[in-house]
């Protein structure tokens, strides 16, 4: 065989193996890669990794607002939270003062929304006051409670703000039927007409009738 025939012979054969070898590569299978699942708000994995937002505070409470004077460290109105007693107010006044005397004073009782508490001096027990009274209320409608000294004879008493004691001076009532009282004020926020007495457990309306005169919202 010729030289020019081999080797043209040889080129074919070359030409062929190429073909042959291009053909099976681009015809062997290959992989696809899989998308992510996509959702509304991004990729699963992006929903797996994001943190959680903490919802705001909701509303606040109600809150209570309460003047607490004398023998405190920082005396003042002050915002106390609903169903606080005595012993927060003085807690939120920073302490009591060096001889303050708290002889009579509650520090358990429950606080009502616009009263004054006075920390008693030497002397004197410690009041807690309860609101400050009405313009053209008779003596005695502001006079301390919770180890306040009695209003002045003949003066009527105040059902908002009276101890205990004040209230047993009230025909009548005892010690079972003044805290009856105390605790109807405790529970609405005090009295604003005499006629609530009648709401009282315990208060039938001949006693009603009897106290009525003697006493102040």
């Amino acid at each position: 065989m010729e030289p020019k025939t081999l080797l043209a012979l040889l080129l074919v054969l070359v030409v062929a193996v190429g073909f042959a070898v291009h053909h099976f590569w681009a015809g062997r299978p290959q992989s696809v890669a899989v998308p992510g699942e996509e959702r509304p708000d991004g990729p699963v994995g992006a929903r797996a990794s994001a943190v959680p937002v903490a919802p705001g505070p909701g509303p606040p409470g109600k809150r209570l607002v309460i003047d607490v004077a004398g023998k405190v460290r920082e005396p003042g109105v002050k915002r106390l939270k609903a169903g606080s007693r005595v012993a927060d107010a003085l807690e939120a006044a920073g302490g009591l003062r060096s001889g303050a005397d708290t002889k009579g004073l509650n520090r358990a009782r429950l606080l009502v929304d616009g009263e004054q508490l006075v920390i008693g001096a030497p002397g004197k027990a410690g009041a807690a006051a309860g609101p400050a009274p009405s313009p053209g209320a008779p003596p005695g409608a502001g006079t301390a409670a919770g180890g306040a000294a009695a209003p002045p004879a003949g003066s009527p008493v105040s059902l908002s703000s009276a101890t205990v004691e004040q209230l047993e001076t009230l025909p009548g009532v005892g010690p079972v039927l003044a805290q009856h009282i105390i605790d109807y004020r405790t529970q609405h926020g005090g009295f604003r007409s005499i006629d609530q007495l009648q709401d009282v457990n315990g208060i039938g309306e001949k006693r009603f009738a009897d106290i009525k005169p003697q006493v102040t919202p």
